[in-house]
């Protein structure tokens, strides 16, 4: 395209700008924090807010005055939401977001938008991630999703957080995005970002660092804790491109509210769809949903001003102090089990040369009604702890003992302490001959979901 006609497009998307916010997008005259409020806001004074929000007029839609296929409002409670938890994860004046529906789509999302941009900048048609064995599943799903290679690098055995050695290995001229998790969800531990974030901006690469499970746990730890984490994880790392974080997790909003944040507008822009060969009209979608419930938003924004900045900190540190107590049972007490790495944050996982620990599972949820997460290769379990897990944990301590007891006799009289079928199922997914017979009974689990009557035989 030639200068002058550069400068006449740019000058027109420009004018375009200031009608849409001018015109088109109104907004509430007294409802500002665009950062999280220190002290959380009374249940009054969060209603006269939303029903601030309510009064704008900017479309009749309760006179009937809208086409039924448009969906009303919710804008200002979405960009100031978004930019609370920016601010959460100090992002540059530069900051930006979206929500999303969960953790899922927000790694869809940070994967797509790379995918986009490898291609507009790099010219990349066969990109390629690299991430830690410990990223989460979502990220497998957008390799599938986007015809993307995924390029897993190797855990430290020891702190069983990626090592970053295999990763600049794995890196090659077509890597599109690395990852990082803070904390990863099977283990709850740490990636080391900023060594992550050197080999990023080596390559000019987006690094990506996931917190949805580490949520405000993490945005609040050293507030609640009153000292640093062992290193950076957030925007003030200058390789992190891009954040996701799971409000509906450790945030305490309803299910169905994550954030995806960008350093800049120039990484969003490439996770937008645009058309405007649509005879239905000019369309644009900023996620891979068309619109999304106003609800959910609703509920995020006015959970998060109700707690506030000491609201958060208060149950943060709950969360942290009942998760260092497991940690100290299965360091101290209990000799049979190992703990995986340096848990810092919610989630505490362990594993077993003794005994099954698969087996272990299955006896506490028969035995005390207690449902911890099954992890496998190594095999192992681990609690994401919550606010109701602290008037329980020291009775969890106690029902392990008890149960690894039982397991260690049962191994003893070589005999099992309990029919497991999570063992057994968790046996035959890690024989690579029968890797395919699990597939096939996991997706016979998810059909059973959907269905109403059972199987006749």
């Amino acid at each position: 395209m030639l200068p002058p006609v550069q400068k006449r497009v740019k000058q027109e998307v420009a004018d375009a700008r200031r009608l849409l916010e001018n015109d088109l997008i109104v907004k509430a005259e007294h409802v500002e924090h665009h950062q999280l409020p220190q002290n959380g806001l009374s249940s009054d004074a969060v209603m006269a807010q939303l029903d601030e929000l309510d009064s704008i007029k900017a479309v009749e839609w309760k006179e009937g005055k809208i086409s039924g296929a448009v969906y009303h409002g919710g804008d200002d409670l979405i960009n100031l939401q978004t930019h609370m938890v920016l601010g959460l994860f100090n992002a540059p004046s530069t900051g930006c977001g979206t929500t999303s529906s969960g953790g899922t789509e927000s790694l869809l999302l940070a994967c797509l938008a790379a995918r986009e941009k490898a291609y507009a900048e790099k010219g990349i048609t066969k990109p390629e991630i690299v991430a830690p064995k410990s990223i989460h599943a979502a990220v497998f799903k957008a390799a599938k999703y986007f015809n993307m290679t995924l390029r897993l690098a190797d855990l430290d055995p020891k702190t069983f957080t990626v090592d970053i050695a295999h990763v600049k290995r794995l890196v090659t001229c077509n890597t599109a995005i690395i990852l990082g998790s803070a904390p990863n969800f099977p283990y709850g531990t740490i990636d080391n970002i900023p060594e992550l974030s050197k080999i990023a901006v080596k390559h000019n690469i987006p690094l990506h660092v996931d917190c949805c499970l580490g949520s405000f746990v993490i945005a609040f730890y050293e507030k609640a804790m009153g000292k640093k984490l062992p290193f950076g994880f957030d925007f003030r790392v200058p390789g992190v491109t891009s954040i996701s974080c799971d409000t509906h997790k450790y945030g305490f909003a309803p299910k169905g509210s994550s954030i995806i944040m960008y350093r800049s507008p120039e990484y969003r822009k490439y996770q937008y769809y645009i058309t405007s060969e649509w005879v239905g009209g000019l369309y644009g979608s900023p996620t891979l949903a068309g619109s999304r419930p106003g609800a959910l938003t609703v509920g995020a924004w006015t959970t998060m001003i109700y707690l506030g900045q000491e609201g958060y900190v208060k149950n943060i540190r709950s969360i942290l102090e009942t998760s260092q107590i497991l940690r100290h049972a299965i360091e101290n007490e209990i000799p049979e089990l190992d703990l995986i790495g340096d848990p810092l944050l919610s989630v505490v996982a362990f594993k077993s040369d003794a005994i099954d620990v698969h087996v272990l599972g299955d006896l506490l949820t028969k035995r005390h009604g207690w449902h911890l997460s099954s992890l496998q290769q190594p095999a192992a379990l681990h609690l994401a702890v919550t606010k109701l897990t602290g008037q329980a944990i020291l009775q969890l301590v106690e029902d392990l003992k008890k149960c690894v007891e039982e397991c260690v006799v049962a191994v003893a009289d070589n005999r099992q302490a309990i029919k497991s079928d999570t063992a057994q199922l968790y046996g035959v997914a890690g024989s690579l001959s029968t890797r395919g017979v699990v597939d096939q009974l996991v997706g016979v689990f998810l059909d059973t979901l959907y269905e109403n009557d059972k199987t006749t035989q």
